[in-house]
């Protein structure tokens, strides 16, 4: 199949929206953001081998190109508008992209989110996405609002999909507290292929949270950014962290390790004052986000982590660390 014949493939299932004046087909989209929005911008690239193990289903790897850009306008109170996408192939597989397009596209129409343009080319297997989002004049979250006294919180229940990657083999970690039931290692497996981005949650947040980033390379590492962005330190509770029950089930107390240092989770960490709590509650359960309180922000600098033992787990994961 020749490149053209693979865009024209993607560009027939692609939906559009009003707001795409001009979309897959020409040498650029047009694309035309409403008054009083700023536009939000971001760019992820998944390697094989790398952000996914070689053998992962197509249908899974284009769900999570896409998700893990979402995640990133979700973490800013964006909502997605378009994208692009970069397909490097090492070869023109028909079946392959039109199951990646399957997943992509699944994720893109729950989101709204229009596909408006991108490239394919020959090489190594590779998806590069830039996602578009619209946030309101002077309303986007941002890692360096934080403030002394606030609350720390976690959405979801963070360290499964690092366990599933300690499961298959891709990176260290704990052993496993027994035997493995089959039914919480797919769950585990189920939230490294296909995370969701907390786009509802990062919507429900405005007005509310102060700061807020993603968790893709661990909640205490991406929580050390805020605190670098903010100028202050925090303070987290590792016995709050909300653990899975395929989780605990799995790993017992080292859940612990792998919910504090894993990545991969894609929810949000964001910091809100103390006294609006029951703000954000309300606000998180009437999108269908479960939210937990963790720790707070303090004066100094960097994460303390407290565990039982007082000493803090290693920082998360690092490209090219």
């Amino acid at each position: 199949m020749a490149e053209f014949d693979l865009i024209g493939l993607i560009r027939e299932r692609a939906a559009t929206r009003a707001d795409v004046l001009l979309g897959i087909g020409d040498d650029a989209a047009l694309l035309q953001p409403p008054p009083g929005h700023a536009l939000v911008v971001t760019a992820d690239t998944l390697n094989e081998g790398v952000h996914f193990p070689a053998g992962t289903a197509a249908a899974d790897i284009g769900w999570k190109a896409l998700a893990v850009n979402l995640s990133d306008l979700a973490a800013m109170g964006a909502k997605p508008a378009w994208c692009t996408l970069s397909l490097s192939l090492p070869r023109a597989d028909v079946a392959w992209v039109g199951a990646f397009v399957d997943g992509f596209l699944d994720l893109a129409g729950r989101h709204g989110i229009a596909l408006v343009g991108g490239d394919t080319t020959r090489g190594p297997l590779s998806i590069g996405v830039t996602a578009m989002g619209l946030v309101e004049q002077g309303a986007a979250l941002r890692r360096d609002r934080a403030r002394v006294g606030d609350d720390i919180w976690v959405t979801g229940t963070p360290g499964e999909a690092a366990g599933a990657l300690v499961l298959g083999g891709h990176v260290p970690g704990p052993a496993p507290a027994g035997e493995v039931a089959s039914s919480a290692r797919a769950a585990l497996d189920s939230r490294l292929a296909r995370p969701t981005p907390r786009v509802e949650a990062g919507r429900a947040l405005l007005g509310l949270a102060h700061a807020c980033v993603d968790i893709s390379d661990g909640l205490l590492a991406d929580l050390g950014h805020v605190c670098a962005r903010s100028g202050v330190g925090a303070e987290v509770r590792l016995d709050a962290l909300p653990a899975s029950a395929a989780l605990r089930e799995v790993f017992g107390d080292a859940s612990r390790v792998l919910q504090a240092t894993g990545g991969d989770d894609y929810e949000l960490c964001f910091t809100a004052p103390a006294n609006l709590c029951e703000q954000v509650q309300l606000a998180l359960e009437q999108v269908g986000v479960d939210a937990s309180r963790i720790g707070r922000i303090v004066a100094g600098q960097g994460v303390r982590a407290l565990d039982a033992q007082g000493q803090p787990p290693r920082a998360g994961y690092e490209h090219f660390g």
